[in-house]
């Protein structure tokens, strides 16, 4: 049950004086559904304005406050979608455009009338000939003195949301903080000198203070770590089954390979784990082609030689597929049984694959999140693999998990290769096992970096490519071209490329990402596998769980546009094979210089863990962590450089709690129960028995 104490807090936004129905729906766009929401919901940037006198004393770009008196309204044309403009002279006589768009401007008559004067606050720019304001923040009828602070915070909007409302409705969230216990260590709140929780939260509005959001963004990154420590420790508590296998399956596996000492010693660590009651929960991180796959399949013919299940949870379909295909290969000389479950199993094919789980006749299940559906039981499921963990949450972890009689033992595997120093934040409840070496024979990718601008000689290279029996991917960024979006309108589509590419290949040319049909989708995969079709345009939804090797060349258009590690997993697709193998990133003229180290480092190494290192370095602490890095963790608060310099003392700190200040039952763990709720990490207090 959550602490009395955070009542206040998770109060839904409607408590609030002025939140009706209609602001509802752009609350709930940007997440503030509560008053807690709110609270959290910071400042992206604060903003300076100077008060000045008149248009003369002002600069171009500069953010003023200024009084101006409306002379004309000219509204657009009938089905025009031209702005609203309102033309206002200051008291020298110089004229400037008050400029609103879309529904905005239907307040602009009752703003600014004509004749009357208002102090108008905006940033000054110049459209041709004028000076204008385009969405002036502040409108009022009072003086200088009174249009509030002249550095004031800018929140993240969404349409039907205003600068002011937000402000307002976030100033009476912060007046509902209530006064919460200290769960920071005393020492090190002490040599920080940070702020308590609500100052923390108040300052962290106003900009005045860099120590406020220090301490929010340790406080996440606290209860991210209390949590993964929870899990590891509710782990640990479970029950498991030792799980010793005699190796007759193994035995008889038929490899064209001999298997490389990073490979031999995750073996043998994952063997050692899985031995013992306490169930296993251990990472195993490799780089593209590393051979993951294989110890996967050592550690489930573990559990099957043991008498167990084992299940291989995927992200996508396709990588679903994938895996049941080669491990189904690999396990012919076995006799082991295995079956693929996804969404799109039914009727009597499901019915069939069902009962064969409960009765045990299946001994190794691959599949989506189909595979820890309330209808889906096991007779006696032993492990479990997560295949790109990052895509997974800890919930639905649990939730596969809790299909075993006893708690099974976990390997999650990622093939997105994670800084060391970030490790903590992801799997800071795991034990991981590194992949840091390719097997031998593995093809070197040549990467080659072309400018836009060489499109059709690039064609042209295709066109040779696959006239000598050879195939390629072509991968754009998105889907489908957006008219009238400035920032989305010049990016490469994959439709686009598609029917232009048609016109000179004809259906040697297939169309792949993740708005087709399942069947669609099936359809031209299966043309490509094969060999029929031999052009593959897709999206980044082939980044994984694709393995052509005739494929020898992957064209990445508009590279700039992509993470360095989408990059190096879409390179991965080629270089399969025992044919030399190259990887083209095209990118736009209009290159900044980030852009071009990010590229010229892709062209420089293979090796995804030091991809991940440099990328961060190349990035520093202006970038707040993204989806791709940060996974599961999913801060919010803690940007790049905190979390660097910060992670490793919430860690210990954690830990400090854990096994030596007497848990969660502790005054200090009473109080980071309740920071546990504060930054959603609340499936942490579940785990614990009677929490």
């Amino acid at each position: 049950m959550r602490p009395e104490a955070l009542n206040p807090l998770f109060a839904e936004v409607q408590t609030l004086e002025g939140v009706g129905p209609k602001l509802m729906k752009p609350l709930e766009k940007l997440g503030l559904t509560r008053v807690k929401d709110l609270a959290y919901h910071l400042p992206e940037r604060f903003v300076s304005r100077r008060a000045v006198a008149d248009l003369d004393s002002a600069s171009e770009g500069e953010q003023v406050i200024i009084a101006l008196n409306a002379i004309e309204h000219r509204a657009p044309r009938a089905g025009s979608r031209g702005p609203y403009r309102v033309l206002a002279q200051d008291t020298k006589g110089n004229v400037c455009s008050l400029t609103w768009f879309g529904r905005a401007a239907y307040s602009a008559k009752k703003l600014v009338p004509v004749g009357e004067t208002r102090w108008v606050a905006g940033r000054l720019d110049r459209y041709g000939d004028m000076l204008q304001i385009v969405h002036p923040d502040h409108i009022e009828e009072a003086s200088a003195a009174h249009m509030g602070r002249l550095s004031e915070p800018v929140y993240r909007l969404s349409e039907g949301l205003t600068q002011p409302r937000i402000a307002d409705f976030v100033e009476q969230a912060l007046a509902r903080l209530p006064e919460l216990p200290e769960w920071i260590e005393p020492g090190q709140l002490a040599r920080s000198g940070w702020p308590t929780w609500a100052a923390a939260l108040r300052l962290a509005h106003e900009g005045t203070e860099p120590k406020a959001h220090d301490r929010l963004a340790y406080d996440e990154l606290l209860a991210n770590s209390l949590a993964l420590l929870l899990v590891k420790a509710e782990g640990r508590r479970r029950r498991g089954a030792a799980l010793v296998g005699d190796g007759a399956l193994r035995a008889r596996l038929q490899l064209p390979f001999a298997l490389t000492g990073a490979q031999a010693r995750s073996i043998a660590e994952i063997e050692g784990d899985m031995a013992q009651e306490a169930p296993m929960l251990r990472l195993l991180q490799g780089d593209v082609g590393a051979g993951k796959t294989v110890v996967a399949l050592n550690a489930m013919l573990i559990a099957v030689e043991a008498g167990k299940q084992a299940a291989l949870l995927a992200p996508t379909e396709i990588l679903a597929r994938q895996h049941f295909e080669t491990l189904r290969k690999m396990l012919g000389p076995t006799g082991v049984e295995i079956a693929l479950l996804t969404g799109r199993a039914k009727g009597r094919e499901r019915e069939s694959i069902l009962m064969g789980l409960l009765n045990g006749s299946i001994q190794m299940l691959v599949g989506t999140h189909a595979i820890f559906q309330d209808t889906v039981n096991y007779r006696d499921l032993g492990l479990v693999v997560i295949d790109e963990q990052h895509r997974f949450g800890v919930a639905q972890r649990l939730a596969l998990a809790a299909k075993g009689r006893r708690a099974p033992h976990t390997l999650a595997m990622t093939a997105t290769p994670i800084p060391r120093s970030l490790t903590l934040a992801q799997y800071g409840e795991m034990d991981v096992s590194r992949l840091d070496e390719l097997p031998p024979g593995r093809q070197a990718i040549e990467t080659l970096v072309i400018p836009q601008a060489r499109m059709e000689e690039m064609v042209a290279g295709v066109e040779r490519h696959l006239a000598s029996g050879q195939q390629a991917y072509w991968v754009c960024p998105m889907v489908r071209e957006i008219d009238g979006v400035p920032d989305l309108a010049d990016i490469a589509a994959a439709e686009a490329r598609y029917a232009a590419l048609k016109e000179r290949f004809g259906d040697a040319v297939v169309l792949v990402h993740g708005q087709l049909r399942p069947e669609m989708k099936d359809a031209a995969m299966e043309r490509f596998v094969s060999g029929e079709a031999r052009l593959l345009i897709a999206t980044t939804v082939i980044e994984v769980g694709v393995d052509v090797p005739n494929a020898t060349l992957m064209v990445i258009e508009q590279a700039e546009r992509f993470g360095l590690a989408q990059l190096h997993q879409l390179r991965g697709r080629v270089g399969r094979g025992s044919l030399k193998s190259r990887c083209v990133l095209l990118r736009g003229d209009a290159l900044s210089e980030m852009g071009k180290a990010r590229l010229a480092l892709m062209r420089e190494t293979q090796d995804g863990f030091r991809i991940a290192e440099e990328d961060l370095a190349l990035r520093g602490g202006g970038e707040l962590l993204g989806t791709r890095q940060s996974g599961e963790a999913g801060f919010r608060i803690a940007d790049l450089e905190q979390t660097q310099r910060l992670l490793e003392t919430a860690h210990a700190d954690a830990r400090l709690l854990m096994e030596r200040d007497g848990g969660l039952t502790s005054p200090r763990g009473e109080a980071a129960r309740i920071l546990l709720y504060l930054f959603e990490r609340d499936w942490g207090v579940q785990l614990l028995r009677g929490g």
